[in-house]
């Protein structure tokens, strides 16, 4: 337990934070990984419009609600999956009513950039020495890929050549780098890197939804208003330009 006390302390040390003699107001935000450009333009303008800033903890889903768990003092919690959440309201740490379920994503597999490797289905990745995806275990981008992979009874022969990475970016990351064959990630994250390309889009994968709300025991006078402003007009319409699916 205190070392998960300890992990939050030194993260929430590592955030940013309001000028000095500022009386800034600002919000907690915990969020997926894949969300990170997306809600880091939403936090500007939310800034322009209440004067209220966003600061934000991106990583895993799962990382972010067990810190949530351990007593991390987060406002918003927004997930790349709805179990993550499903946890926290079981807790008693998000009430139903607050959640908020719109978004949703495709997963793609991505190559290096000068790769001549072709993929056109999930048999064609057993075919390469090596995999990413995010932790496979536990990451809601490695469980909905492990997912589709199982599906398409591929799973059993790539397992042993996977390589796990701590979130959607890090598989993102290791593609780029050179380290692996091919990687599977959202479209989104793609999208954001020049080093890579999309080999195969992913067209009969598991259902993807993310899952947004305000804590149950979030002290700040802004949270709610901030998960209506990612919900409302002005956040779709930033999570659709960047290649979200958006839900209505």
């Amino acid at each position: 337990m205190f070392r998960r006390h300890l992990a939050w302390l030194l993260l929430l040390a590592a955030l940013p934070r309001p000028a000095a003699g500022r009386e800034a107001r600002e919000v907690l935000v915990f969020a997926a990984a894949s969300l990170t450009e997306s809600l880091e333009e939403i936090g500007r303008a939310y800034l322009a419009k209440t004067g209220t800033a966003a600061r934000f903890s991106f990583a895993a889903s799962s990382d972010l609600a067990r810190q949530i768990e351990a007593g991390a003092p987060a406002d918003v919690f927004f997930s790349a999956d709805t179990a993550k959440m499903d946890v926290l309201e079981r807790s008693g740490l998000v009430r139903r009513a607050d959640r908020r379920e719109f978004l949703s994503n495709a997963l793609v597999v991505v190559v290096a950039s000068s790769s001549p490797v072709r993929i056109e289905g999930a048999g064609d990745l057993a075919k390469l020495p090596s995999l990413a995806l995010a932790d496979p275990d536990a990451v809601p981008a490695g469980i909905y890929a492990r997912q589709w992979l199982e599906e398409r009874g591929a799973w059993q022969a790539l397992r042993e050549r996977v390589v796990p990475t701590l979130d959607v970016r890090g598989a993102l990351a290791a593609v780029e780098s050179g380290a692996v064959s091919a990687g599977i990630v959202y479209r989104t994250d793609a999208a954001i890197s020049k080093k890579v390309r999309v080999a195969f889009v992913v067209t009969d994968g598991p259902e993807i939804s993310y899952s947004l709300a305000r804590l149950a025991g979030s002290k700040s006078l802004d949270a709610e208003a901030f998960v209506r402003f990612v919900a409302g007009e002005s956040g779709r319409a930033v999570f659709a330009r960047r290649g979200f699916v958006v839900r209505r």
